[in-house]
């Protein structure tokens, strides 16, 4: 396998690439990328795993796009699509259709918040959450890289099932983290291909030479019973998808059942959750476990529907007192979230019936989810009567909701290095940090991740980039909070943001001004002046816009400050960074 550094979306829309005839797209934030990929990859004339070129098709709306994903998938060609919040809610229809006729499909989601009382971009479960109902396979994916590994399951177990398949995970927090990880081989999948299937599949196309009927009207008499008649394919995913699982394992290594403990072996106190919350939660549940010697668990949900009540009550440890589920999406006068009343349900008629189950939601429209606030919910458990339909991450003063964050944690490990990066949305600062974290992970014994703040204004307004490079898995979902290097692309930020939130004593600051020492004295508040000398902050300046001036770069200062940020953090050969900065710049810039 070739180690690569990507974000989620590229990890997804690889494997969705390689299985599909077709795709028909219309793009929606945020998962635009995956479609834009494979209309770039097709107009490449990049081959699939069949050893043709895909069919990439945009259509004008997302309604268009699952009728055609229908027809297409009708026509005897595996098709693919890729959708998020309101975009996936305008393919319902086509939806009930596509499962009811069980045609073997994928469709990947970068999960995002709906727009209810307001629009929001950002990402929680509130779109795959209304679409459960459709019959579809749900499989989530919690990393960059699960997001390339489980998209393969997903694929491979559709063909199996006839079932088809929503593989989702976070938007932005995975579709747009870069990270370093392994890619699968073609070779190492092609034998994991079930051939009989995709030809079981292209007989039951519409075609001339092989007519049939489908799309029937029916009855009183008939409908209710042929409904029921699907029940023994919903039946056999749970198997299919396990299987398919340890197929995988074994070309990759890496481990995944249908439902995943990690924590201590006698836990008293479980969450459960799905999504890149569980990453989170993992890394706090080592930290906590090993600090103080806590008790603590988490059942990770991958298949989500069908819900195979067996294998998630097999993931519970039998030591477990309490249960405190986390949703990722609000349902308004509901007694509790989807997956919280998943587990309540499943748990009813079980030996567990007499744990303490209580429900909570995080993370709405991106909002951070930390270890902080995993140990926020884990303390909640720990109540004598925990607080049910809780909240955390907010300040809910209006109906109480919100669980008190008591302590600030900061589980990362000594190897992790925290890089935060001031930019001005156009002056090329995140680009540049995308290839940063792409040349760490491509060129050190690190693994590199990069994530992007950036509000909904976009060109115009602050971009802040946060990089962590180390030398183990990156577990870190969450925004930056022990920064070792924060770098400042803008003088005037020093006065409109806390530039220095979160770092730690002793960091690096490189700001970009043209103010000499006596300026910077005069321009600084006296409380940033303070906090540098707490801190023993380290402080550099360089004239980034006198410099570009100079080279005729303009306002493009993205280079210069790259340049200056790998002088200062030392991570590997200047030399060698200089020469791949100036390859990744000619493949960006350069004109044909």
């Amino acid at each position: 396998m070739s180690r690569i550094t990507i974000d989620g979306n590229t990890a997804a829309a690889t494997i969705a690439y390689k299985f599909s005839d077709a795709a028909t797209i219309y793009p929606i934030t945020p998962s635009s990328t995956m479609a834009e990929l494979c209309d770039q990859w097709a107009s490449e004339g990049k081959k699939n795993i069949f050893g043709n070129t895909v069919k990439v098709v945009e259509m004008q709306s997302e309604a268009g796009a699952s009728g055609a994903l229908h027809g297409s998938l009708s026509a005897g060609a595996l098709t693919t699509t890729f959708t998020a919040s309101q975009g996936l809610l305008l393919m319902i229809p086509n939806m009930y259709k596509i499962a009811g006729e069980l045609t073997p499909c994928v469709m990947h989601v970068s999960a995002r918040a709906l727009a209810t009382h307001a629009l929001s971009i950002f990402g929680d479960h509130s779109d795959v959450m209304s679409v459960r109902s459709c019959g579809w396979a749900m499989l989530a994916s919690a990393s960059v890289q699960e997001a390339m590994d489980l998209a393969l399951v997903a694929h491979l177990s559709t063909l199996k099932s006839s079932v088809p398949f929503v593989h989702f995970f976070d938007g932005f927090r995975t579709s747009h983290e870069i990270n370093t990880i392994d890619e699968i081989d073609d070779e190492k999948i092609k034998p994991l291909i079930p051939w009989n299937e995709i030809a079981k599949f292209r007989s039951r196309s519409l075609n001339s030479n092989n007519p049939h009927q489908q799309g029937t009207a029916q009855n009183p008499d008939i409908y209710f019973q042929n409904r029921e008649k699907a029940n023994e394919y919903y039946l056999r995913v749970p198997t299919i998808v396990q299987e398919t699982m340890d197929e995988v394992s074994k070309i990759t290594g890496r481990k995944y059942n249908l439902f995943d403990y990690y924590g201590a072996k006698d836990a008293e106190y479980i969450i459960v959750s799905m999504g890149s919350s569980t990453t989170t939660i993992e890394l706090t549940i080592d930290y906590l476990n090993k600090t103080y010697g806590n008790k603590y668990g988490l059942v990770k949900v991958r298949l989500y529907r069908p819900f195979a009540t067996k294998a998630f009550l097999n993931a519970i440890p039998k030591s477990a007192k309490k249960i405190a589920v986390l949703d990722r999406t609000k349902e308004p006068g509901a007694d509790g979230e989807p997956l919280y009343k998943d587990v309540r349900t499943a748990l009813f008629d079980s030996n567990y019936k007499n744990v303490t189950v209580v429900g909570g939601r995080y993370g709405l429209g991106s909002k951070e989810f930390t270890p902080s606030m995993v140990k926020a919910v884990f303390d909640n458990l720990e109540q004598d009567k925990p607080k049910n339909g809780f909240t955390v991450g907010i300040n809910d003063d209006v109906t109480n909701t919100s669980l008190e964050i008591k302590d600030k944690i900061y589980p990362s490990d000594d190897s992790v290095t925290e890089c935060k990066f001031y930019g001005f949305g156009g002056d090329g600062t995140v680009s540049a940090n995308k290839s940063s974290i792409k040349i760490i992970g491509n060129n050190t014994d690190y693994n590199g991740q990069a994530y992007f703040e950036y509000d909904s204004k976009k060109s115009g307004n602050a971009t802040i980039s946060h990089i962590r490079f180390g030398k183990g898995v990156l577990k870190q979902s969450y925004m930056l909070d022990n920064v070792d290097f924060v770098s400042v692309h803008n003088q005037t930020y020093v006065t409109k943001y806390n530039i220095l939130k979160n770092v730690k004593d002793g960091a690096t600051m490189l700001l970009n001004t043209g103010w000499d020492m006596e300026h910077i004295n005069i321009m600084f508040p006296d409380a940033l002046k303070k906090e540098i000398a707490d801190k023993k902050i380290k402080l550099y300046t360089i004239d980034a816009y006198a410099i570009g001036k100079e080279l005729g770069l303009g306002n493009k200062i993205n280079l210069i400050m790259q340049s200056a940020f790998f002088k200062l953090i030392n991570i590997m050969p200047y030399d060698k960074a200089v020469e791949e900065m100036k390859a990744y710049a000619k493949k960006a810039y350069a004109k044909a």
